[in-house]
């Protein structure tokens, strides 16, 4: 199934974008009017409508605001943020684009605007991590300090900190506190302070957890970890090690990094290589390069899985990248 779109990886980004309509994230005819204009395949075209509609939302978030409509102005900071967010998606290729932390910051600020006016205890935290700190939102039923089954939830491969708020406000629906993070590689940790994925992920959920055990409100026999999309192979590691978990999702659970989903091509080893063993891509990288380019030319949600994993892997190039992957160890 495809909407608007025949490219499927632009089809599933609007369908994305589009889910988070029931959480007050999205207008659907906002986003429809919207990808009628976008170019099938173009990722500038893709940037440049989504920003427009975005930056029209936010306009509209502020105007509101001006004349205290307060709930109003919540919903377009809310749906401003996701725009902004969908807007940025593509523009990884090229670490050195301005436009790649502007409309996330845009993203984030918008999100931060809507938060300020929500029902709901919105907290941004910094959770102690090494010598820095993981920039995160701490979500409560209210403000009583009340022991609540608290839910940590972390993204993957792409997602930002905002972009989870539509998962912790279904598990406050629920009856559970929730705290969301940003980790290494992901949202402001990798464009702000050029932290990369690691793989040892165990690392980055103790320091989450030993943080919420200073939190009143949490029942620390009721803490549940949540990795979604790339998260779901991350969160399992971490919980493997990390034994004061009640509980672990993996939304999807992802075995292996190794046969990977990208667009509708699934890419195993010997997909990539083609007549290239794992010695001889080290002997001949440039032939090796140039087979993955020519993908990339054909099939956008490879493009973007490759320019996306150059980016938070802060890997050289395109073996690099594999091998920050395990793909090649």
């Amino acid at each position: 199934m495809r909407l608007i779109f025949n490219d499927q990886t632009f089809s599933f980004e609007l369908l994305r974008t589009l889910s988070y309509a029931p959480y007050g994230g999205a207008d659907i005819g906002e986003c429809l009017l919207t990808a009628y204009r976008i170019a099938e395949g173009d990722f500038e075209s893709w940037y440049h409508e989504w920003a427009i509609t975005a930056q029209r939302t936010l306009a509209l978030a502020d105007e509101a605001l001006d004349t205290d409509q307060f709930v109003s102005a919540r919903e377009a900071y809310l749906r401003a943020s996701n725009y902004y967010r969908a807007a940025e998606f593509f523009l990884h290729g090229n670490v050195k684009d301005s436009r790649l932390l502007t409309t996330w910051r845009l993203s984030r600020d918008s999100f931060q605007s809507a938060a300020a006016l929500m029902d709901i205890t919105v907290e941004p935290v910094n959770i102690p991590y090494e010598d820095i700190s993981l920039p995160g939102y701490s979500y409560r039923q209210d403000d009583s300090k009340k022991p609540r089954p608290t839910l940590i939830i972390h993204g993957g491969y792409d997602s930002t900190g905002e972009e989870l708020y539509f998962n912790a406000v279904a598990a406050l629906q629920r009856g559970y506190n929730c705290l969301t993070f940003e980790g290494p590689g992901q949202g402001s940790m990798i464009r702000e302070k050029g932290l990369p994925f690691r793989n040892d992920w165990e690392t980055v959920i103790t320091p989450v957890v030993d943080f919420l055990l200073t939190r009143p409100e949490v029942d620390p026999n009721r803490i549940v970890l949540m990795g979604i999309s790339f998260g779901g192979h991350l969160a399992p590691r971490a919980a493997a090690f990390e034994h004061r978990l009640a509980a672990c999702i993996a939304d999807d659970g992802i075995f292996s990094f190794q046969f990977v989903k990208m667009g509708n091509k699934v890419i195993k080893k010997s997909d990539i290589h083609d007549g290239y063993s794992l010695e001889e891509i080290g002997k001949d990288s440039s032939g090796f390069t140039k087979q993955i380019e020519s993908i990339m030319q054909h099939d956008t949600g490879i493009h973007w899985a490759i320019d996306n994993g150059l980016f938070t892997f802060k890997a050289a190039d395109l073996r690099d990248l594999l091998k920050k992957q395990n793909l090649t160890l």
